[in-house]
């Protein structure tokens, strides 16, 4: 699902909103948890799952057109954790 998918999906169930009204609430959702994760902040929605931010340490890399080693640095990258219901939800549609 895209965003758009996403925006359209809660204008049709909430029809009381508009699309366009829609598409602000998702963009102000998403800003707030890249907002939080920035300030190293951690994100849990209840049911669904918890954003955290993780530390990858420096380390060396290979080009893989040349071969050749590259040194990749170290950087902070966001991380998602399913909560319980949404892991449960997932296994019964795959089964």
């Amino acid at each position: 699902m895209t965003k758009s998918e996403l925006v359209e999906v809660i204008a049709e169930k909430h029809g009381s909103i508009t699309r366009r009204e829609a598409e602000v609430v998702v963009n102000t959702i998403f800003a707030a948890i890249g907002d939080a994760l920035a300030d190293g902040d951690r994100v849990e929605l209840r049911g669904f799952g918890s954003f955290t931010i993780k530390q990858r340490n420096a380390r060396i890399g290979r080009n893989p057109k040349t071969g050749a080693s590259v040194q990749v640095p170290a950087k902070i990258v966001p991380h998602f954790k399913p909560g319980k219901e949404l892991r449960e939800r997932v296994d019964q549609q795959a089964q």
